[in-house]
């Protein structure tokens, strides 16, 4: 039986010694917490130059490792001696379970620390070990090192040797917790939560901020939101989410009434960021994350993000900006938001019947002049709801 998870990473060993110890020390303790969110029953972790091991007999181990920020791969392994003659009998005694009659394999081997043997040393003896087991239970050996039907992996460590028949592959990027701290704006629509899930891969813990524009929408639309930061969470064990819930539907209700209403979508997209950056600052955090991507929708033309942003000096990220819908869609199918997206619910009622998609760079501020925009801030974060899932 299987009594160990092979963890593997990616850049944390490009970093330097200090840092990546440090990311390694994160990435275990996001490791455990996504275990634990399992249920999974596991006796420990350890770690050695470039691997974290996860031991356990409990199968489900092996996904959950590899839903961990950071995590490029993981596999479910037999642990032995670190010896040929330990590693030839464990795959000997695999490739009979696992080669079917007419199936061909390959032993791929790779091996660290000081040993007397190669790693060609150890496809040899492993090869010859499950051949001639496959002939013992009766079937026709294949070898066939370009394309097999089947492969069996030794890793040969310097006290232990592991064995395994698969390479699960995890979402790689960066442990989560190692880039501090951002807002996201989160809406409930298809490009939010993709848009955070990707700011989190690369190791950010994220502050999710739903705007509520009741009137303009209703509980269905809150709901929704909530249920996409659901999904988010469980991919952040561990990093349970401060959540703000920002009354915003004075905001536009003034907007709508005084402002050229080709412009109302825009100049809300602008007090959102202003009302972002005032959170930011409150927690500290390090930057602005919204689902924009360029071109999509009427607001997300070149000009109108350019007027978006014009005057305010907010660090905004837009990990979404080049991609195309089907891509943004695939990957919200991927980490679980899409049918919550899709969900039907009421659409913002204030979206004018011709929104401006040509915005000249200065003119949302002319627009401002009409409205006490600092005001409008003020007031809805002094009003905005806090709370945790």
């Amino acid at each position: 039986m299987s009594n160990v998870v092979i963890v593997r990473y990616g850049e944390l060993a490009l970093k330097s010694p200090g840092v990546r110890n440090h990311y390694e020390k994160i990435l275990m303790r996001n490791i455990s917490a996504m275990l634990d969110q399992c249920g999974v029953v596991y006796s420990g972790l350890t770690r050695e130059w470039g691997r974290v091991f996860i031991h356990t007999s409990d199968e489900r181990a092996v996904n959950a490792a590899a839903n961990v920020f950071g995590v490029v791969s993981a596999s479910f392994a037999d642990s032995v001696d670190a010896t040929l003659e330990a590693v030839s009998k464990k795959c000997a005694d695999i490739g009979a379970k696992f080669i079917e009659e007419g199936e061909s394999f390959a032993i791929r081997a790779r091996r660290t620390g000081n040993h007397e043997f190669s790693s060609q040393d150890i496809g040899i003896r492993c090869g010859d070990a499950v051949w001639e087991r496959l002939i013992l239970e009766g079937k026709t050996p294949v070898v066939d090192l370009t394309s097999p039907d089947k492969e069996i992996f030794v890793e040969i460590r310097q006290k232990e040797a592991y064995v395994f028949t698969e390479n699960l592959k995890g979402v790689g990027g960066l442990p989560l917790g190692t880039q501090g701290k951002m807002v996201a704006l989160v809406s409930g629509g298809i490009d939010s939560p993709v848009a955070a899930w990707l700011m989190m891969k690369r190791g950010v813990e994220i502050i999710p901020i739903y705007c509520n524009n009741e009137p303009y929408a209703d509980e269905s639309t809150r709901q929704r939101a909530l249920d996409c930061i659901k999904v988010l969470q469980q991919w952040a064990p561990g990093h349970p989410f401060k959540i703000y819930e920002i009354p915003h539907g004075h905001s536009l209700k003034t907007i709508v009434r005084q402002c050229s209403r080709n412009k109302t979508c825009v100049l809300c997209k602008r007090t959102m960021y202003r009302i972002a950056y005032e959170i930011m600052k409150r927690e500290s955090a390090a930057g602005v994350i919204t689902g924009s991507s360029l071109g999509q929708v009427a607001s997300q033309t070149a000009n109108n993000m350019y007027a978006e942003l014009y005057g305010l000096a907010i660090p905004l990220y837009h990990p979404l900006i080049a991609f195309d819908k089907t891509d943004i869609i695939n990957l919200a199918r991927k980490i679980g938001s899409y049918d919550v997206s899709v969900r039907q619910a009421t659409c913002c009622s204030a979206v004018p019947e011709k929104p401006l998609t040509n915005a000249e760079f200065d003119s949302l501020q002319t627009e401002e002049k009409k409205i006490d925009i600092d005001d409008l801030v003020i007031s809805s974060v002094s009003q905005a709801k806090v709370f945790k899932l």
